[in-house]
């Protein structure tokens, strides 16, 4: 038996660093750096960002390539904050390694990161996801053909206690004691307060009301049901791919007919760079992304109205957008176009072919939701106004595009994902080898299995966790 005595030794004074311990995630991030190098990354950042660097006078700076690598760490390690980054890299020998610092350099604190944030303009964030878009359909993870268009909410940085008036700059309780005391109270208690608080109608409008501390927040009810100060983000979805082709942030009072319009044009804008830049470097090449740019378009039932369709349509764009159930027969007198635009959108999604696209927004558009912003970790704002945020966000979501080349190549897309496929090749095996795809003693089934890409495992924990057996599935396996 060993005793804590015996363990105890003293450290030694030196050790060769390749000795030192890695993470699990250390492979997963070697194949993202050799990614990013391969397609020089760091180039491309360095040739936008030299017009915010002094080339002698100021205090140390952050390279570009490193700024952007650490803000990619806050999406593949579900860290929300830039304080939160800093640490992580800091206390991380692998991430030390994917950014590039020796083990005798200091990484970055959060006032670097967030200082170097400000300074780099957000057209050069819009740049890095355009070069994203780039790398995705150099490996034909870009089409451009369907888009799907959806909105969520992120809670902001902001509290609502804090909201004042905009006419007068009262808080919410000196607008209350100021209403007690019109109606006859003079000393108002806590609860005269909350009873005439609820006697009001409509009582925090964002016509009335606003944040001092982040201007651009508005207040919004979330999706569980509770109100808070938020912001709106939208994403455009490429539906062959599972791409975000753009990605906008509006304010959360806006309804879905009102910001529409800029996704889609953000999303247009973006897939005909990527038709140019495909011209310009393959001229002789078949084209991976669709020439005639984006051709259908796909929306829930909260961007229907007869505009909004009137408008689509303009844009030579074809429309499947649910339509809301509504009382009586509408008016169509003057509105002949418009009409005709309901009408055709109408007969597209009652067809087998519409159906089909509704499914597909429906998952691949809320799964961009949960990886981004649920395991993702930017379900709640940590800065404040709409182009700190956006600049964060574009980063963020180019990560997520990453993902799906890394998914591709390695079968995981996050640290998380690699880790949970460690030891799946056995269980793999065994499930292939009950349901009768191995046969017993051929090698060259086996290895054709075995050293499949590891995307497939997901295969064999579906059998693990449904507890298959021998016994279930013994009509297509003979000889269990």
């Amino acid at each position: 038996m060993g005793t804590r005595k015996q363990r105890e030794k003293q450290d030694g004074l030196w050790i060769a660093h390749t000795e030192l311990a890695t993470a699990p995630g250390h492979p997963f991030y070697q194949k993202l750096n050799e990614l990013l190098e391969a397609e020089k990354f760091d180039e491309f950042v360095e040739g936008r960002c030299a017009r915010f660097y002094a080339v002698k006078y100021g205090r140390p700076s952050l390279a570009p390539g490193i700024y952007f690598r650490s803000l990619l760490i806050g999406y593949f390690e579900g860290i929300d904050g830039e304080r939160g980054i800093a640490w992580r890299l800091a206390d991380s020998l692998a991430l030390r390694r994917f950014v590039g610092f020796t083990l005798e350099e200091k990484t970055p604190d959060h006032s670097t990161i967030s200082r170097t944030r400000r300074l780099i303009a957000l057209e050069t964030h819009q740049e890095v996801f355009g070069w994203v878009l780039g790398v995705l359909a150099d490996r034909g993870l870009l089409k451009g053909k369907r888009i799907a268009i959806d909105a969520t909410t992120l809670e902001a940085n902001a509290a609502m206690r804090s909201i004042v008036r905009r006419d007068t700059g009262a808080s919410y309780e000196e607008f209350l004691r100021g209403l007690a005391k019109a109606s006859g109270i003079e000393t108002p208690t806590r609860e005269d307060l909350a009873r005439l608080d609820r006697k009001r109608k409509k009582r925090t409008s964002n016509k009335d009301w606003q944040s001092p501390a982040d201007g651009d927040a508005r207040i919004a009810k979330m999706k569980d049901g509770c109100t808070h100060l938020a912001h709106k983000a939208e994403h455009a979805v490429d539906l062959d791919t599972g791409a975000v082709v753009a990605v906008t942030l509006q304010g959360a009072d806006q309804g879905d007919t009102t910001t529409l319009d800029e996704t889609l044009c953000e999303a247009g804008m973006a897939v005909a760079e990527q038709v140019g830049r495909e011209v310009e470097l393959r001229p002789h090449e078949e084209p991976q992304v669709n020439v005639a740019g984006i051709e259908e378009m796909v929306a829930d039932k909260g961007y229907h109205s007869g505009a909004v369709l009137e408008r689509v349509k303009s844009y030579e764009v074809r429309s499947y957008i649910p339509e809301k159930k509504q009382k009586g027969q509408r008016n169509w007198t003057g509105k002949q176009a418009e009409q005709q635009a309901v009408y055709a959108n109408r007969r597209r999604v009652r067809g087998g072919y519409g159906k089909s696209l509704l499914r597909r927004r429906g998952e691949l558009v809320e799964r961009s939701f949960a990886h981004c912003y649920e395991t993702g970790g930017m379900r709640r704002t940590h800065l404040r106004g709409h182009e700190n945020i956006l600049k964060r966000q574009l980063v963020h979501v180019g990560a997520f595009n990453l993902s799906l080349i890394l998914r591709k190549v390695l079968g995981a897309g996050t640290p998380r994902q690699w880790k949970d496929l460690e030891g799946t090749p056995f269980l793999l095996f065994i499930y292939y080898l009950l349901v009768g795809k191995i046969e017993i003693g051929s090698p060259e089934a086996e290895s054709q299995y075995l050293v499949r890409n590891r995307s497939s495992n997901h295969e064999a924990r579906l059998a693990a966790r449904r507890g298959w057996s021998c016994r279930k599935l013994a009509t297509s396996t003979p000889g269990c």
